[in-house]
């Protein structure tokens, strides 16, 4: 990730949050990269390190579904040469559309052409739009294109339509506007202990609170740990059985050995929604259940899919 001014190299550029760095998304990009790849020109987009929403009306920024190093790098597999992560504050919402254009684009990644989606605002109280951009960037010689928005089986593909579908537990929405699985990064931190005891340790996810987690229930996944991939059960819930606790994710590794986990980076790939998440009146058959669901995971996962 780079930083502002960039070197003088020209450049064509795009500019949003990307968050989850969809289908659409990629093919802002694609336009984005072709387009410099023809010209001669450096490939750039710009994000920001928080949702405008945040700053601009806080409490109704919506949660998110990557974190800004793993944006990055799925940007960065888009065919885009640089990557500029701005801070969205204050002051930078206050910033007149007309010197956003100056100072961010021209001055700052040099700008000689720029591809945006239909919906891209830019500066105070977004008065920048794609019908006043090209007034704004002609004085700089900067031309501009509007990259129409992008549908799958006839349905527009956004953030807010894979939000919404991961929030009640959908799945297959969000991996066919992705254009992968949706994936949640954490950090393991220290349970109770109560999965070893039954027999299923389980490692406890600790996440960035902005990002967004699944609808709660029982799924099926792959967890990565440092380059090494394994099958896992995870719990997207609350733990009813012994007493409701606020919603946090526990994953069961299927196929790991190793020390345990706490302070570990983890990430983990949903494959599957399994079912509801449930209380039991006895330990024997959450057991059982759990049992249930690890037989589950292996059926659904090949295991090509673990190193």
């Amino acid at each position: 990730m780079a930083s502002l001014p960039l070197d003088h190299d020209p450049s064509v550029v795009t500019v949003g949050f990307f968050d989850g760095v969809h289908a659409g998304h990629r093919a802002v990009f694609d336009r984005v990269a072709q387009r410099a790849r023809a010209d001669g020109l450096r490939a750039v987009a710009i994000t920001f390190d928080r949702h405008p929403r945040e700053v601009l009306s806080p409490g109704s920024e919506p949660r998110l579904l990557t974190t800004v190093d793993r944006k990055a790098e799925l940007i960065a597999g888009c065919g885009i040469d640089a990557l500029v992560v701005l801070e969205f504050d204050r002051d930078f919402s206050l910033i007149p559309a007309e010197d956003f254009v100056r100072d961010v684009l021209v001055h700052g990644v040099h700008a000689r052409h720029a591809a945006m989606g239909t919906n891209f605002t830019f500066g105070f109280k977004a008065f920048g739009t794609m019908e006043n951009l090209p007034e704004f960037g002609e004085p700089f010689g900067l031309t501009s294109e509007t990259v129409g928005l992008f549908e799958l089986d006839g349905r527009p593909v956004s953030s807010t339509s894979i939000r919404e579908a991961l929030a009640v537990g959908d799945l297959d929405w969000p991996t066919l506007a992705l254009g992968r699985r949706f994936v949640l990064d954490g950090e393991v931190v220290t349970g109770h202990g109560r999965g070893k005891g039954l027999g299923y340790p389980t490692a406890n996810l600790q996440t960035w609170p902005r990002l967004l987690l699944p609808g709660q229930g029982i799924y099926a996944g792959v967890a990565e740990h440092r380059g090494r991939r394994y099958r896992t059960a995870l719990d997207v819930g609350t733990n009813p059985t012994f007493g409701v606790e606020p919603l946090h994710v526990e994953a069961f590794l299927l196929d790991y050995e190793g020390e345990e986990l706490p302070g570990e980076p983890l990430s983990i790939e949903f494959w599957g929604r399994l079912r509801d998440e449930e209380r039991y009146d006895s330990i024997e058959e959450l057991v059982t259940a759990i049992a249930d669901d690890v037989g589950r995971t292996e059926a659904l996962i090949p295991s090509a899919e673990i190193s």
